[in-house]
């Protein structure tokens, strides 16, 4: 049964379709993060602001070679991925228009604390998620409670829930050190850096 969702996840992400997936911090909505149509779906469906970008996930530390990620990363983060956050990195890498900022290339990425969105990402690649609520309104911590709003335009939507329901420490590493962008379930920096 999960594994018939997550094909069909898969082949709603590729064809440019919106799919709820689960994380530890919120209840997310993802789309490929290279297809304009699939990202304009994502703004149309939050009401949200073209100034807000939208970050990615991957399913792990080392996907973010593939990025072409030109910030410093301290190597901490690994201990801290799959986790509740989110780091702000530049890159060379051309995403969709809000995915991440232009002039320069940069982006929020983060590795879901989430067996199966984990699954999900090492198929798709790196999706554009965002949290599944219209903006400015609360958090959704299930994929129940992101059917009611959103219903078939959606299309796929992977069980499960949050375990913090709020969303991740977002941290700037376009900054030297890192600067706190926004403070979440992760405390930082680490007591023993």
């Amino acid at each position: 049964m999960q594994n018939d969702k997550l094909n069909l996840a898969v082949e709603a992400i590729n064809n440019n379709q919106v799919v709820g997936i689960p994380t530890e911090t919120v209840y997310g909505i993802g789309v490929n993060p290279y297809s304009q149509e699939a990202v304009d779906k994502i703004f149309d469906l939050k009401g949200r602001d073209e100034d807000k970008p939208l970050s990615i996930l991957v399913s792990s530390y080392y996907d973010l070679q593939k990025l072409d990620i030109v910030s410093t990363i301290p190597e901490v983060v690994e201990l801290y991925w799959p986790g509740p956050l989110t780091i702000v990195v530049e890159t060379t890498k051309e995403f969709a228009d809000g995915v991440g900022t232009k002039n320069p290339f940069s982006i929020g990425v983060r590795v879901p604390d989430n067996e199966l969105a984990i699954e999900l990402l090492k198929i798709t690649g790196p999706l554009a998620v965002t949290s599944a609520n219209r903006s400015g309104e609360n958090d959704v911590k299930s994929n129940t409670e992101a059917e009611e709003i959103f219903g078939s335009n959606v299309t796929e939507y992977l069980e499960g829930a949050s375990v913090h329901g709020s969303g991740s420490t977002i941290i700037d590493f376009r900054v030297e050190g890192g600067e706190i962008l926004r403070e979440g379930p992760l405390k930082w920096p680490p007591s023993y850096c």
